[in-house]
């Protein structure tokens, strides 16, 4: 005989969604991050949400500077730095200058897994060195404990990956215009030449030295865009500087050639009052057959 079957339905599953996705989850033990919720669902942009959950990650005092996040992600300044900028305004990154021994001033960058989370309170200044400890008397021989060795005097902390770069030597506002709007111009040529405001600032020096020199403004762009290699491994900005520090100047016009001497003047025609022949004179008279022999005994 034949298996009995059955022509009832199936149950499905009261687990399994019908619809959307299935998460298949590991138990981690290690090398993992705790996220919330509500940064891992943030709406808005996933550049920063990304940006948040790989500092997230990171041991303490690994640098998050956005030179440091430009290594890791392949996207480029300007989305790292709006990213960073959302993650502060919205609670989660904050930066704190602080002053280290030597006058020295600092940044660093205070990262919380919830918005508006504490940050450990910065120092005022330098730590203090450790006081020596008193020698305590023994109550049975009455010796002295030799004091302990005074603790090594702190060393100064070295700043962080993140901390401000130097001050430029010229601020926005002490920059030549001419110059920055050549190099603002620079990504209408190739859309890869997008430079920061502290990069133009710091370029611009060296294109002002090029204008004063007498080079145009589109001569300036054929420099600094020609030939470029069709993968940039790193910042335009250092090519160009590169390019404005190392590319010779036009050599100057040639000078004008002397001018030739001037040549004689030409005589008008005559007519000959003798024989109507033409001849060159400066006034009317006879030609030179025409003209009567001088006398030259007379003359003697």
């Amino acid at each position: 005989m034949a298996d009995s079957q059955s022509n009832a339905r199936l149950r499905a599953d009261a687990g399994a969604p019908t619809s959307g996705v299935i998460h298949l989850r590991t138990r981690l033990t290690a090398d993992f991050t705790v996220i919330s919720n509500a940064l891992a669902q943030r709406r808005g942009s996933a550049v920063t949400i990304g940006v948040a959950v790989y500092i997230l990650s990171l041991p303490d005092g690994a640098p998050v500077s956005i030179a440091a996040l430009c290594e890791h992600f392949t996207e480029g300044e300007i989305l790292v730095s709006r990213a960073l900028r959302e993650l502060e305004a919205a609670g989660y990154l904050e930066r704190r200058r602080e002053r280290v021994a030597g006058g020295r001033i600092r940044t660093r960058t205070y990262f919380s897994d919830v918005p508006g989370g504490p940050a450990p309170s910065a120092p005022d200044g330098p730590p203090e060195p450790p006081k020596r400890a008193r020698p305590r008397a023994r109550a049975a021989t009455g010796e002295a404990v030799p004091p302990a060795a005074p603790a090594p005097a702190p060393q100064e902390p070295v700043p962080s990956a993140d901390a401000d770069p130097p001050a430029d030597d010229n601020p926005p506002a002490a920059a030549d215009p001419r110059a920055v709007a050549v190099l603002a111009a620079l990504r209408r040529v190739d859309p890869r030449l997008v430079l920061s405001e502290r990069e133009a600032v710091r370029l611009a020096p060296d294109v002002t030295r090029w204008l004063a020199a007498g080079v145009t403004a589109h001569e300036i762009t054929d420099w600094l865009t020609a030939r470029l290699p069709d993968r940039l491994l790193s910042r335009p900005a250092g090519i160009l500087a590169f390019r404005l520090r190392e590319t010779p100047l036009p050599a100057p016009p040639p000078r004008p050639l002397p001018r030739a001497a001037e040549p004689p003047a030409v005589l008008p025609f005559q007519t000959c009052d003798g024989c109507e022949r033409a001849f060159r004179a400066q006034t009317p008279g006879h030609c030179r057959d025409c003209r009567p022999a001088p006398d030259l005994r007379a003359a003697g």
